[in-house]
């Protein structure tokens, strides 16, 4: 994209010198070949200061209250050993994933008074 503003640039540019050098003491052409030459330089500006696209990495952490241990976590429908691959947060909520029965439930907490 940024080629493609550089060359419209560039023809700016280009007809902008040519209607001034070629205006003969018309000042309408002169004008005109300052307002070309303008916008040649306003996309050259817009084209470097446009802000990049940016990658962000959102890290979301898993606080779990109360006597949770992640190494004692069990499946509630097998019974089977959880990891920590097998806990997903969806929309503020922890949903747990069994990766040997294929369960999926929400965790529900207790409250903490």
């Amino acid at each position: 994209m940024k080629l493609v503003t550089y060359l419209i640039a560039a023809v700016l540019g280009f007809f902008g010198v040519m209607f001034i050098v070629g205006a003969q003491g018309q000042w309408i052409t002169v004008v005109v070949g300052v307002i070309l030459m303008i916008g040649a330089g306003g996309l050259i500006y817009l084209t470097q200061v446009r802000p990049q696209k940016t990658e962000t990495t959102m890290i979301q952490k898993i606080d779990l209250s109360g006597d949770v241990n992640l190494e004692q976590m069990k499946c509630r429908n097998c019974g089977g050993t959880l990891d920590r691959d097998a806990l997903e947060v969806k929309a503020g909520a922890i949903f747990v994933n069994c990766p040997y029965c294929g369960a999926t439930y929400q965790i529900e907490e207790a409250p903490k008074w």
